[in-house]
């Protein structure tokens, strides 16, 4: 009989963080939110995408050094704990975990609403449902099957991608001719330049970009499940501008090439557009079910990271020790029932509110993520004034390269301070962080006064 243990297990192989980096920079947003992306900035997309996934790199670099600085260490929320202190270690896990929650919730609800494509009568609380029982019944197994599972979704969305390319370089190269329209790279500076919609157009489309690459430092949450992390967590970082560079920046400097971006309609994904044009009438549906597909994945994801997270502030006295228990496949069981069980208001959400609720949870989950990922930078910058013996793998151009990554961030939230329809979220986001801090504050005193009580008993 196999003995439990409170060791985490290192079961995801080389291929699977290749698959879980990949899946985690190609995000939903790419499939839907680039002809949205495009519409607002018009051929300066590519110029938005270039630079948020170089300060995205940066903060993939500075996680990784904090990582493989000391490889015995399960996530990058114990670093907060070592170098920022067990409130800050508090307030990001939990956020951390809001972070994930809300970008499930926001794909599931999206899951939802992609099958209704071929079954225009289901209801949109449906689909949710029968995702989270599925994926948590597959996590339940061993982390070995949500790699696997990760690596499937991964892979489907590169396919995509891949055919979008190679099918609109032969368009481009062929002069593929659309009415009046002819595909050529000339799309990308005739129609009003590249600057086509200016710099308020050219600002606003970086929080767009931003959400389609929310969940990219996931990675990093593996470390703890990885057999060898100091090869492994290197090779999956170095390859992010690669990716960034072929996935994100070749798919729109494609589609703009054959279709003007003017002419490209933001309600619709792009990638219908180029695939229906060649005359292949699945387009739309083929299109469908890689965007589900990709939610999928992100509500695997989810199911994955809050457990995880749950896990670990269980460990360092932060939640209930429940959540710490392991199952005899090394899984942590009632974390990842939890997290599916509370991923279930969804349904509820999706059932009364099906209109309002992607916006409002989408917005959410971008403004976490930056905060979370502000924290990790300020983490990394105390790690390295406060530690003489640096770890081999070390992020570039410090500290100047921090400072800048942070600005970048800090000015991407002003941006969505600044928009009514993001206000709202900015402002929920920044309460739950005053909740979050006066919620460990409050437990802290009564830890000091149990202490006290302690004593003097004594």
């Amino acid at each position: 009989m196999q003995q439990e243990t409170n060791e985490l297990a290192r079961a995801l192989t080389p291929r699977h963080i290749q698959m879980i980096a990949i899946g985690g920079a190609i995000g939903t947003g790419l499939f839907l939110g680039s002809g949205t992306a495009i519409k607002a900035a018009g051929p300066s997309i590519v110029l938005a995408y270039i630079v948020t996934g170089i300060f995205c790199y940066l903060m993939m670099r500075a996680i990784g050094e904090l990582l493989l600085s000391n490889v015995k260490i399960r996530s990058f929320i114990d670093f907060v704990r070592i170098y920022l202190g067990p409130r800050w270690e508090f307030v990001t896990g939990w956020t951390y975990w809001l972070c994930w929650t809300s970008l499930a919730m926001a794909d599931l609800t999206a899951s939802g609403i992609y099958l209704r494509y071929w079954f225009p009568t289901l209801p949109q609380w449906i689909t949710p449902l029968i995702v989270i029982i599925a994926l948590l019944a597959i996590n339940l197994m061993n982390v070995g099957w949500f790699g696997e599972m990760e690596s499937a979704f991964a892979g489907i969305k590169v396919i995509a991608i891949l055919a979008l390319i190679i099918v609109g370089a032969i368009m481009i190269f062929t002069g593929f001719q659309s009415g009046d329209n002819v595909a050529s790279f000339a799309n990308l500076y005739q129609h009003g330049g590249f600057f086509a919609t200016g710099l308020s157009g050219f600002l606003l489309a970086f929080p767009l970009v931003i959400f389609a690459f929310t969940g990219i430092e996931m990675v990093g949450l593996t470390a703890g499940e990885t057999e060898n992390p100091e090869v492994d967590l290197p090779k999956a970082i170095n390859a992010v501008p690669i990716r960034i560079g072929l996935f994100y920046v070749g798919a729109v400097l494609v589609i703009m090439s054959i279709y003007p971006w003017n002419s490209l309609s933001g309600a619709q994904s792009p990638f219908v557009q180029v695939f229906a044009g060649i005359g292949i009438k699945a387009a739309a549906g083929i299109v469908n079910f890689v965007v589900l597909t990709s939610a999928m994945s992100a509500a695997n994801s989810a199911i994955f990271s809050t457990s995880r997270t749950m896990y670990v502030m269980a460990e360092n006295n932060h939640a209930p020790k429940w959540f710490a228990k392991l199952s005899k496949r090394q899984v942590p069981v009632n974390a990842l029932v939890t997290s599916a069980i509370f991923l279930l208001s969804i349904v509820l959400l999706n059932y009364f509110v099906p209109s309002q609720i992607f916006v409002i949870i989408s917005g959410v989950a971008t403004i976490s993520f930056i905060f979370v990922w502000l924290i990790l930078l300020i983490t990394h910058l105390k790690y390295r004034r406060v530690t003489k013996k640096l770890a081999t793998y070390q992020m570039p151009g410090f500290p100047i390269l921090n400072y800048l990554t942070i600005a970048f961030f800090v000015g991407v939230l002003g941006i969505l301070l600044c928009q009514p329809d993001t206000r709202i979220s900015v402002i929920g986001t920044v309460i739950f962080v005053a909740v979050l801090l006066f919620v460990y504050r409050l437990m802290n005193k009564k830890a000091v006064v149990k202490s006290t009580n302690n004593l003097e008993a004594k």
